[in-house]
């Protein structure tokens, strides 16, 4: 592919030139060789004794000639792919190149010369970058396309303070970088070249030499778009994106999230439907989310990543959206689509590790750079991963400004981050020795700490409306306590506890619960330590740990049973709500990348359809009470929100519980998990509410239960109410 070309001036003729100074051997060398750190000192246009000295690197040209206001003079080669001259003027005019690589002179090409244009990145940007403190990061590094000093192409800037040279290589010089070497930008360790002719679309990558002498290949680590894997370049990327989604951007943050209803479905984009892109999949997920009432979608990460097994956990391309789906262009369009169906877009980050695939991140300019020269910390025992350097100014720019990009270049809503807990402990998964205590002597990652208060207190600062989650597994406290206050300034956290328990209490046989009857009830001494979210997600339901209906006890009623009356307590539990896909249509079976939800268990034509679609039934139905009703989620971070009716009837496998709201709504929630129909159940209730009424019940016939409920207005009695209790249900009643 030509950088540019035009036909040859026709009153253009061969001139002849002076000889130009020759090159001092060890920069020519360093030059050819891609190991000089200022080719722009020897290349272009340079004030000699004499007039300009010209001076082009053009590998395998046969002929180069300078053209300056239209008449062309002949360079002389000097081998190499050089060509030099001198003209006789007092100052370096505008100019073009005329290159000729066969012997038929028509195929000569007129192109801008690199090596002429002034640096196309501010002083104030590479100082922002120095003090790792450039916020919009991808303004400044990666591929830019863009018009400099009146000639359109693109900048090419990339940080690699280790390299001895950085070249440019791609699609357009057949992947053979000598002609484009990038020139240092002192001590930010940042080099650039403007490529002009180069644009949209072309694919690239960075030839970089180390210090030892090495020369390789690297995907530049800002690159906004990549190639389909198993392809691994990068690609130019200018977004011509006309979002729709103005409304809801202007109101996302009209409630904090913890004070307004939170339900998320989370999503594996590639399997949800597969074979769909982005744009199909704007075409069909957000009326299926719409239409079961969920707040939210958690999409699990869409980052570029090129093994697909690893379901967009081993991040390669960071500010790249997944190619295997489409072009970032094609994602920002289904994110507007959910925005415009009312739903917001939650993406998993994860900046807890990197993959070692040698054209990406690892080693990237020859030495350690993202990940930490200390092996005990920059290999991550569990993953086979590296570990990003947190300590390192411009590492955590890196992470930073990558968590501001989507939000602010996606208008993603909420970023859900992966595997806290092996950021935050030195000690996480390694054995003794294997591990450096901090400066304090304790196993406490000090500088992962400082990251993640800063990457959540500018993600707030810069988008309102936005919400940080984190997976953290441990007791760290503080994890969604203001930075200002000394905690990590997370929005939201999972509730790994309640997962485990909970999920350890329904899968034992009834008979046996009430041995266990403290597994539901323990959440409730700690629900307010932080602000949860309860995450059914996808670890829960693959690995051999089965499919949500498939982990409960009993026959296929039972099961289903079961799973109805624990999403029904799940769904009025103090916590926002996670359901993985496939769930909310209790399939049996364990997700799957490579076929992804079992959507044919809800056809018509198979013989059990009714009962999944009566899972789905109760799901959408549950999502639209619990939208309606403040007191499910108003107060979700109060304890004046939540009220024990009932929490220690073990031996009935019963758990009765209050939830307000702040204008004094109110709902009883009552979960029986034995498979008897209770009669006559008398349980407290506040002296205020006259009557109650039935809003839910999962034994309801309809989502494939016994039809056992309470028809009529339950009146309470000395301070009391009877309730007939379903087999393995919750019921929901309001005033």
């Amino acid at each position: 592919m030509a950088l540019h070309e035009t036909s040859r001036p026709e009153s253009a003729g061969p001139g002849r030139c002076a000889a130009a100074p020759p090159l001092d051997p060890a920069d020519r060398d360093r030059l050819l060789a891609g190991a000089h750190h200022d080719p722009h000192a020897l290349l272009g246009a340079h004030p000699v004794p004499g007039g300009i000295a010209f001076r082009a690197l053009r590998p395998f040209a046969r002929a180069v000639s300078v053209v300056v206001e239209g008449e062309r003079t002949r360079l002389v080669s000097e081998g190499g792919g050089l060509f030099s001259g001198v003209l006789p003027m007092t100052a370096i005019p505008v100019y073009t190149l005329l290159v000729a690589y066969a012997e038929d002179e028509s195929d000569e090409r007129e192109v801008h010369d690199p090596y002429r244009f002034l640096p196309a990145l501010g002083e104030f940007d590479l100082h922002l970058v120095r003090e790792g403190r450039h916020e919009e990061l991808w303004k400044a590094l990666g591929a830019e396309p863009m018009s400099h000093q009146g000639v359109p192409g693109t900048r090419f800037t990339v940080w690699a303070p280790n390299a001895q040279g950085v070249r440019v290589a791609g699609d357009f010089c057949h992947w053979d970088g000598t002609a484009f070497p990038m020139r240092s930008l002192g001590a930010s360790g940042v080099w650039e070249v403007f490529l002009p002719g180069i644009g949209e679309g072309a694919r690239y990558k960075f030839e970089i030499t180390s210090r030892y002498g090495g020369r390789f290949l690297k995907a530049d680590p800002m690159a906004r778009r990549a190639e389909v894997p198993p392809d691994t370049a990068s690609i130019v990327h200018a977004s011509h994106y006309e979002w729709g989604d103005a409304r809801w951007m202007e109101h996302r943050g009209d409630v904090p999230v913890h004070q307004a209803p939170f339900s998320v479905y989370e999503v594996h984009l590639p399997s949800w439907r597969p074979g769909l892109t982005y744009r199909q999949l704007a075409d069909e997920l957000p009326a299926y989310v719409r239409d079961l009432g969920f707040t939210h979608v958690e999409f699990m990460p869409v980052a570029q990543h090129p093994f697909a097994g690893s379901w967009g956990y081993q991040v390669t391309g960071f500010y790249a959206p997944a190619a295997r789906l489409g072009s970032p262009d094609d994602f920002k369009h289904l994110v507007d689509a959910l925005h415009q169906a009312g739903i917001g877009v939650i993406v998993d980050w994860v900046p807890a590790h990197f993959p070692k695939d040698d054209w990406a991140l690892s080693r990237f300019d020859g030495d350690p750079l993202y990940e930490p020269g200390d092996s005990r910390r920059a290999e991550h025992p569990d993953w086979g991963t590296f570990e990003f350097d947190y300590g390192r100014t411009e590492v955590r720019n890196f992470l930073v400004a990558n968590a501001t990009y989507w939000c602010e270049e996606f208008h993603i809503d909420g970023l859900r981050v992966d595997a806290v807990a092996s950021m935050l402990y030195l000690d996480y998964s390694r054995d003794s020795g294997q591990w450096a205590p901090n400066v304090f002597g304790g196993r406490e990652d000090l500088d992962a700490m400082r990251f993640l208060q800063e990457m959540n207190a500018t993600v707030y600062r810069r988008n309102p409306g936005v919400v940080t989650i984190a997976e953290e597994s441990t007791a760290w406290e503080g994890v969604t306590r203001p930075t200002d206050s000394g905690g990590l300034g997370f929005g939201l956290k999972w509730n790994m506890g309640w997962m485990h328990d909970s999920l350890e209490y329904i899968a034992k046989e009834p008979v046996h619960r009430k041995y266990h009857h403290n597994e539901m009830t323990f959440s409730m001494v700690y629900a307010y330590s932080e602000n949860y979210v309860l995450p059914i997600s996808h670890d829960e339901v693959v690995h051999g740990k089965q499919a949500l209906v498939s982990k409960m006890p009993g026959d296929w009623w039972q099961r289903r049973a079961n799973h109805r009356a624990y999403l029904g307590f799940m769904w009025a539990h103090p916590g926002k709500q996670l359901l993985f896909m496939g769930q909310e249509f209790a399939q049996g079976a364990e997700w799957s990348e490579a076929h992804g939800p079992e959507w044919w268990l809800l056809d018509p034509g198979y013989a059990s359809a009714g009962d999944h679609r009566g899972v789905r039934d109760l799901v959408r139905d549950l999502n639209t009470i619990y939208r309606a009703s403040p007191a499910l989620w108003e107060r979700d971070t109060e304890p004046a929100g939540f009220q024990w009716v009932l929490g220690d009837a073990a031996d009935d496998n019963v758990f009765a519980f209050l939830r307000y709201g702040a204008d004094g709504d109110v709902l009883l929630a009552v979960s029986n998990f034995s498979p008897v129909v209770r009669h006559d159940y008398r349980l407290w209730v506040p002296d205020h509410v006259d009557v109650w009424q039935e809003t839910l019940n999962t034994d309801a016939a309809h989502y494939g239960g016994s039809g056992v409920t309470n028809p009529d207005p339950v009146k309470p009695e000395d301070g009391h109410i009877r309730l007939t209790l379903p087999p393995l249900a919750t019921v929901w009643l309001s005033p």
